[in-house]
């Protein structure tokens, strides 16, 4: 059985990252889209192979075949088309971040839970057996106990883009740095207790280069580095991530939603040497396992990777980052 997906908005990733995403899963049909105009909507309809194309959204939300939806909207939008398409009856998969903050991202899980459908935000990354392979090594000790973690994620300046708009939620913050807590929330299950932070701001009065450290309740501390500063409208970024614990450490420089063969290097601490272990992981369409993993919840076969409370204990994380910028 295929599960007739439709999508809001006519946005790059869904282009480049979630559309060929649905065509290598196993139980996405491409049933509609719809754009700001007919026209856009009936471009993606005949390059794609889609179903049905539709001049507004409310179209889209409004057709009964539809049983599951996509929003890659700006952020600022989730909250007005994820209720929509809940009230509807139909399941969402929201692109990163879910919402503005933490109380957006409670009120959209609690209209899915009074509709009794699925609401899943969208970290594909987070499904990849890269993410997993970490989160074995860690839980096996072969680095001992986690006290250390950092990551960061800096991309391009863009040079025309509604990330740089503040009234469209925009960001490094927004746009970059939930990739980096959810990374760090997903290898160290605990509550923040001591945030601090600081940031650039453009313009535009958005964030572009920010900075934070947290320490969490179980003594774990972590911080994180990111920005959108290395040029105008390249194809240049830097991603990292360092784990270290008391026996070992885990250095990875592989990109965010990297597909095809990725590693990391466990480093395992002596007091005469170090020994290295090189860890390769084959990774499918990380955007096709994100969406076969909701096709499932919504077949009744499983429960959503990326939960609720992981959601909302992420939005609030960053929520304090935000309070401590002045964003």
């Amino acid at each position: 059985m295929k599960i007739k997906w439709g999508i809001l908005g006519t946005a790059n990733i869904a282009r480049y990252a979630t559309i060929p995403g649905m065509k290598k899963a196993e139980h996405c049909e491409l049933y509609a889209i719809a754009g700001r105009s007919l026209e856009k909507a009936n471009a993606f309809k005949e390059e794609y192979g889609f179903e049905k194309a539709y001049g507004s959204y409310d179209e889209l939300i409004a057709d009964k075949e539809v049983q599951a939806v996509y929003i890659p909207l700006p952020n600022n939008l989730h909250l007005k088309w994820v209720e929509a398409a809940l009230k509807s009856g139909k399941h969402v998969l929201c692109e990163k971040p879910l919402a503005l903050n933490a109380e957006e991202a409670k009120q959209m899980y609690a209209v899915a839970r009074e509709n009794g459908v699925y609401l899943m935000e969208a970290y594909a990354y987070l499904h990849s057996p890269y993410v997993q392979s970490l989160k074995d090594d860690i839980a096996s000790g072969m680095i001992g106990e986690v006290d250390y973690i950092e990551s960061a994620f800096i991309t391009q300046g863009y040079k025309e883009d509604f990330r740089l708009h503040k009234e469209f939620g925009g960001g490094a913050l927004y746009d970059l740095g939930c990739y980096c807590t959810t990374m760090i929330l997903s290898l160290n299950d605990s509550e923040p207790d001591f945030v601090k932070a600081v940031a650039e701001f453009s313009d535009e009065a958005v964030d572009v280069n920010t900075a934070a450290i947290v320490r969490f309740k179980n003594g774990v501390r972590a911080s994180f580095n990111i920005g959108m500063i290395l040029g105008q409208n390249t194809n240049s970024r830097f991603d990292r991530l360092y784990v270290h614990g008391t026996k070992g450490s885990i250095r990875s420089e592989v990109e965010y939603n990297q597909e095809g063969e990725v590693g990391y290097k466990i480093v395992e601490n002596g007091w005469s040497d170090n020994k290295v272990i090189e860890r390769k992981i084959s990774v499918p369409h990380n955007y096709a396992l994100e969406l076969e993993q909701l096709n499932q919840c919504i077949l009744g076969n499983a429960k959503p990777h990326i939960t609720p409370e992981f959601s909302i204990k992420n939005a609030e994380l960053l929520d304090k980052v935000f309070k401590e910028i002045g964003y």
